[in-house]
């Protein structure tokens, strides 16, 4: 006969857990691991595609050796002039007639009267200033004109981008 072996007094050969499973209690905690790897995941979709959503219209600046102007707290309202001189307010093409009072409304809500122009280099001049004496009848008077740095200066010599 071979030796004996002798079972716990739970009699089920190391079956304790089953005993014991009965009187446990169910687990109150919410394991947010998996949450907060999904916010991160989207977070960082969300990031990489967000400057992508930015619909702009295809404006070739004119150079100019000015400097830029400093940033400001409230973001400025921006106002294109395409070379075929569609308007576009912001990133929503409006007519020439409407451009006024959608203006007025604009600056009533606005504290800053600030806006930039922007306008192809091929747009004629006086359309450049009919819409600037639209801005200013619509109550921005603070107008910027945006160019792309880096062009000719009064001197004749080429200004530098980094200026």
């Amino acid at each position: 006969m071979g030796p004996t072996v002798s079972r716990g007094s739970d009699g089920g050969g190391g079956r304790k857990g089953r005993r014991s499973s009965a009187k446990r209690k169910p687990m109150a905690e919410i394991n947010v691991t998996p949450f907060v790897d999904v916010m991160l995941v989207l977070l960082i979709i969300f990031m990489v595609a967000a400057p992508l959503l930015t619909v702009g219209v295809p404006i070739e600046l004119p150079k100019t050796a000015a400097t830029s102007l400093p940033q400001e707290k409230e973001e400025p309202l921006a106002l294109a002039i395409a070379a075929d001189g569609r308007l576009v307010l912001q990133t929503v093409e409006i007519e020439r007639d409407t451009l006024i009072q959608k203006l007025r409304a604009i600056s009533a809500e606005r504290e800053d009267d600030k806006v930039f122009l922007r306008a192809d280099g091929v747009v004629p001049y006086s359309i450049v200033m009919e819409v600037m004496g639209a801005l200013n009848a619509g109550g921005f008077r603070n107008i910027g004109l945006v160019t792309d740095g880096g062009g000719p200066r009064m001197d004749g010599t080429k200004a530098s981008v980094a200026e």
